[in-house]
């Protein structure tokens, strides 16, 4: 009990429980403090691991394939530096089984030492998730050079809009999951500072999702940038929508084709878009944009998440790496229902959705395609991957308009040998 109470008072609460309640009172008060962190922390020491184990005989995600109860009790009671848990890591995997047929992550980081303090398990599930990438053996590529891509100039009978998204987070600073209310603002300070020096094509204007009237906010929705409290339980049982919309905001600039979100999952997503299929132009804006926005943050005395291991560091482990999609809005009438179409989107490593985003069905013949994986390959690899299939997709369509056959190409691997 000694060690307890010697913890407590120097403890940051330390203070604030001698002015209240005086030196003589403290023992009392640090017994009824039911959310202080020190008492949760004896609290739970009362139990074993094996009481606390999370019950995930129903579920399915790569959290709960990864998690044994071994894996459990080394790594239950230990903190990051931000004093981000293992049990905070997994809620949202706890709380969303997932679908029988569909895989989810399960878990989210509460920082940047969430991977490294909690490597048992992220490693695993990194490994899950991203096709047999393993952190511990290999390293992963960056390469924003745009001028490397060839061919990226899309038939625009076919395709209708193209578009670029990552994500970056802020060094230092906790991500979504675990943030206080100050470094969320101090996210938004750092990244408004350094948009106001974008400059030409780039240049720009901040909106705070807190303080936009409402005829900019029914602009926002016009031009479908505007994004929403978060709803969707995954998100929410990971913490995510906290304060809402506390630091929140969009950031396009004039010619809205460079867009970005700061404090929704990530601490920043940057988004480069525009109609038609010009794929080549808008990956070359984003990594213009990408390295203007990283050299100013630096002139600031920050620096992006990022190590050779995982890329680019962000909350959930899917967006490891490059955090990159890559996609178009493309028609596809007649390969979209051909019984080879799954097959032929799986061998060229593409994922199809509907138009509306993420979990949306397509509606019609339009599909929005895109890059399956984001981590083990470089952005331009990934763009040119989207960009070879996309071309032969539409290539497909073409010969099934003439009455001519199809092939499933060869499989392609997901890392270079």
């Amino acid at each position: 009990m000694a060690s307890s109470f010697t913890r407590l008072i120097s403890g940051r609460n330390t203070a604030v429980l001698l002015a209240s309640l005086g030196a003589g009172t403290m023992a009392t008060g640090f017994l009824l403090s039911e959310n202080n962190s020190l008492a949760a922390e004896m609290k739970k020491k009362l139990y074993p691991p094996s009481s606390d184990f999370p019950d995930l005989r129903k579920h399915n995600n790569c959290m709960a394939s990864a998690l044994t109860p071994a894996i459990y009790a080394k790594l239950r009671d230990k903190l990051t530096p931000n004093n981000w848990t293992l049990d905070q890591c997994i809620q949202t995997g706890v709380d969303n089984p997932g679908h029988p047929f569909i895989k989810t992550v399960g878990c989210v980081a509460g920082d940047e030492e969430s991977y490294e303090v909690f490597a048992e398990l992220f490693d695993p599930v990194i490994k899950d998730r991203h096709n047999g990438y393993d952190p511990r053996t290999m390293t992963h590529p960056t390469d924003l050079e745009s001028s490397k891509i060839t061919n990226g100039m899309f038939d625009e009978n076919y395709v209708l809009s193209s578009r670029v998204r990552t994500g970056r987070s802020i060094r230092g600073l906790s991500l979504p999951p675990a943030c206080s209310r100050a470094e969320r603002r101090e996210v938004e300070r750092v990244v408004i500072n350094a948009l106001a020096g974008l400059k030409g094509d780039l240049a720009g204007r901040y909106y705070s999702l807190g303080d936009m009237t409402e005829k900019e906010q029914q602009l926002l929705i016009d031009d479908h940038f505007l994004f929403d409290k978060p709803v969707s339980p995954l998100l929410t049982c990971a913490f995510m929508a906290r304060d809402w919309p506390d630091a929140r905001g969009i950031w396009h600039n004039n010619e809205k084709t460079f867009l970005i979100w700061v404090n929704e999952e990530d601490h920043t997503r940057v988004i480069s878009m525009e109609k038609g299929g010009n794929m080549k132009r808008v990956f070359e804006r984003f990594c213009r944009g990408l390295k203007q926005v990283e050299h100013l943050i630096q002139e600031k005395g920050w620096e992006f998440m990022w190590n050779e291991r995982l890329g680019y560091v962000l909350t959930c482990p899917s967006n490891l790496g490059t955090g990159l999609r890559a996609g178009v809005h493309v028609r596809l009438p007649k390969l979209s229902k051909d019984a080879r179409f799954s097959k032929i989107l799986d061998n060229l490593r593409l994922q199809k959705r509907g138009t509306g985003g993420v979990d949306t069905a397509a509606t019609g013949d339009t599909f929005d395609i895109s890059n399956n994986d984001r981590l083990g390959k470089s952005e331009v690899e990934l763009v040119q991957l989207l960009v070879d299939g996309v071309n032969y997709l539409i290539e497909c369509e073409k010969k099934l308009e003439r009455g001519q056959d199809i092939k499933v190409p060869a499989p392609i691997a997901q890392f270079r040998k």
